[in-house]
């Protein structure tokens, strides 16, 4: 039988109350490890670290009494940089702490907008009015005055809103409101021209957390298209990031949390208010949860990130506020079980329209084209622009007519043409859009296992993503071109279980269909079995279930085995497998969970670093421009904070084909579904 834990639930914090506290005892501590020439840095983290918020007011309280100086005083004075200002947030108290923070965001030149969105987004009633009377006390002025006067328009408004904290508490449900909610959303954006953003204030910033979630799931019935997608669309610049950070607290307070610290750390340079902010506010609260939605979203563990990020007391610290690796761990909290079975969940009910960047051309003549591309390449010298502005703007199947009249016409293979006129990478990209995608991928299949050594990232990319009539056309394509079975090049370059898998999935018999639940609990129950077994045995068995069922099937298999395992599968194949295999199975997870995901994500480490993996790039951008591009660039933005375009612009400054990648990537301009921030990149 499957374990039941639901039932359970533990905690979120990573800090709590010390046992046998002596409030006296730490004062004293602590001004020993502040007197004389130096400080003794790690009792002070040591002991702060250990003792809840409400135990280090008794403390400070107590240092007073004892030695007459404020604590707070002498460790601003002891201590320095990052990890003083951390050590000094620990020891405030919360509505102190975000009162401080919010005073720094609004002071100055410059408005620090994040912080704001931030914390009024996230906080709870009683948090907003503690906050509101610890800035009046600190600072002696009205908070609400200080915000108006530093921000503008609809982002004022809907922060002026959430400063009322007047939100109607969770038990508050109008079933009968839900639907009308739900209609006036709509109405007020998708449904007309131009943006109702009051009404968008109204709901959002008064509505209860758990109305608003039954709100958001009538909303995406109504819409066929996600609250956040549309907010993206109808609204800008911080009014639509704060409009998106209460979207998501309301969706998931840990998940936005998260999402928070994966952009503070990651990337060059650290944002260490913000990371500091974070860890201190919620280190009481829902630290636990937080870290199991960075180890699902972002497949590390928040331990790991801030290991690697930071450094000395600062990072010892922050340390301790995590509270423990989950990497390590292996297994879910309690609560955290539930927060990953429901994301399955979501992942599985979610309606994704695919969308591609290259659309058949209108009004196209194939005649004109061909022509057209042969005065490109006549003479001396070739005119790129031409060649490139055709060859993007056409579907494959206009290009594969536009193929046929060339030779028709003209008497000569453009294939061969373009071939002999084009260079390097530019020549390698115009003729794999030149292509059919079967042959383009047989291609790439050919080019992973030629020379002194195989591709296989490759070879798990092609095999794990194509569908069972894009495997065999493949199939039928390589054989034609190179007069050789794939199944025969693969075995005679691959070895092993990996060998294995990659013939298992080269069949292109994947079974389809949507998902069987009594035959997706006793495949879950199988995996999670296997998981006990010995290292073959269960590697057979995650083989004979991962490269067999049909992805809808697969999906709720995943989501069943957190329930029969209390595991992450993502987690269970790092751990307990390695090499090949270890990376065709988590590729088939990642495929499963969300392909746009999985294909950003190979898209980033392309172009990561020192160089730029051209073949990968040039493979994916081809591939995905007419199937799901678009939503590859928007999960691409979600994760980098950064698009697609400006990441390829960067990375391929000085390539000559840098053209002809931005515009493949944003050839959709011509598409109204644009983002208005994307709008100012085409």
């Amino acid at each position: 039988m499957c374990k039941i834990f639901f039932s359970c639930c533990l905690d979120g914090c990573t800090i709590a109350d010390q046992p046998d506290f002596d409030a006296g005892s730490d004062a004293e501590a602590l001004y020993n490890a502040m007197k004389g020439f130096g400080s003794d840095k790690e009792a002070i983290l040591d002991l702060i670290t250990s003792r809840s918020n409400a135990q280090r007011q008794k403390i400070r309280a107590a240092y007073k009494s004892q030695y007459g100086k404020d604590l707070i005083d002498d460790l601003k004075y002891e201590l320095t940089g990052k990890f003083e200002r951390l050590i000094v947030g620990l020891m405030r108290t919360p509505a102190y702490h975000d009162a401080k923070e919010i005073k720094d965001a609004i002071k100055g030149a410059g408005t620090d907008e994040k912080c704001l969105i931030e914390i009024l987004a996230s906080r709870t009633n009683e948090q907003i009015h503690n906050l509101v009377a610890a800035y009046k006390d600190a600072y002696g002025r009205d908070l609400e005055e200080d915000v108006i006067g530093d921000t503008s328009g609809h982002f004022r408004k809907m922060l002026i809103v959430l400063l009322q904290g007047t939100r109607e508490e969770d038990d508050v449900v109008s079933e009968d409101l839900v639907e009308q909610d739900a209609q006036d959303l709509y109405d007020a954006g998708e449904a007309q021209w131009g943006t109702d953003e009051a009404k968008f204030i109204m709901l959002l910033g008064n509505r209860s957390v758990t109305h608003l979630q039954l709100v958001f799931d009538e909303y995406e019935k109504i819409a066929e298209k996600s609250i956040e997608d549309s907010i993206k669309s109808e609204l800008s610049g911080d009014f639509e990031r704060l409009m998106l950070a209460v979207v998501q607290c309301i969706r998931s307070k840990p998940m936005f949390f998260a999402k928070c610290l994966y952009k503070s750390m990651k990337g060059l340079g650290t944002a260490d208010n913000t990371l500091i902010r974070i860890m201190v506010s919620r280190s009481e609260t829902d630290m636990l949860d937080i870290r199991e939605c960075f180890r699902l979203r972002y497949e590390k563990s928040l331990y790991n990130m801030i290991q690697d990020d930071t450094s000395g007391e600062y990072k010892r610290t922050l340390l301790k506020l995590c509270g423990g690796d989950d990497d390590i761990a292996g297994e879910f909290f309690p609560e955290a079980a539930q927060i990953a079975y429901k994301m399955w969940e979501t992942s599985s009910m979610t309606k994704v329209q695919l969308r591609g960047t290259v659309r058949p051309y209108q009004n196209f003549d194939p005649a004109s084209d061909a022509k057209a591309l042969r005065k490109a390449m006549k003479g001396f010298g070739t005119d790129e622009d031409t060649i490139i502005d055709i060859v993007t703007q056409r579907s494959n199947a206009q290009r594969q007519e536009i193929r046929r009249i060339f030779k028709s016409l003209l008497g000569r293979d453009l294939m061969a043409d373009l071939k002999s006129e084009l260079s390097k990478n530019l020549e390698r990209l115009i003729l794999g859009l030149m292509m059919t995608p079967a042959e383009f991928d047989a291609k790439m299949m050919k080019k992973a296992m030629e020379g002194a050594g195989t591709d296989e990232h490759s070879l798990i990319e092609i095999l794990v993503t194509r569908s069972n009539q894009e495997i065999q056309e493949m199939c039928a394509a390589y054989k034609n071109a190179y007069k050789k079975s794939l199944e025969d090049a693969i075995a005679s370059e691959t070895s092993g279980k990996f060998k294995r898998i990659l013939i298992s999935l080269a069949q292109g018999a994947r079974e389809e269909g949507p998902a069987d639940m009594a035959r997706a609990l006793e495949d879950a129950q199988e995996l999670a079995d296997a998981c006990n077994s010995e290292s073959d045995d269960m590697e057979d068995k995650f083989m004979s279930i991962l490269c067999t069922r049909s992805f809808p099937h697969l999906r709720r298999v995943f989501q069943e085995f957190v329930r029969c395992s209390n595991k992450d599968i993502e987690q269970i194949i790092k751990k307990e497998m390695s090499g090949d295999f270890k990376n065709a199975m988590f590729a088939i997870v990642r495929s499963v969970k969300n392909q746009p995901s999985y294909f950003a994500d190979r898209l980033y480490k392309a172009m990561k670093g020192l160089g730029t993996d051209d073949r990968a790039l040039i493979r994916i951008m081809v591939s995905r421009s007419e199937i799901d591009l678009f939503n590859i660039r928007k999960e691409f933005k979600e994760t980098h904070e950064a698009s697609l375009h400006e990441f390829i612009q960067v990375e391929m400054l000085v390539v000559s084909c840098v053209f002809l990648l931005i515009h493949t990537a944003c050839i959709c301009a011509c598409v109204t579904l644009v983002r208005s921030d994307e709008k100012r990149v085409v």
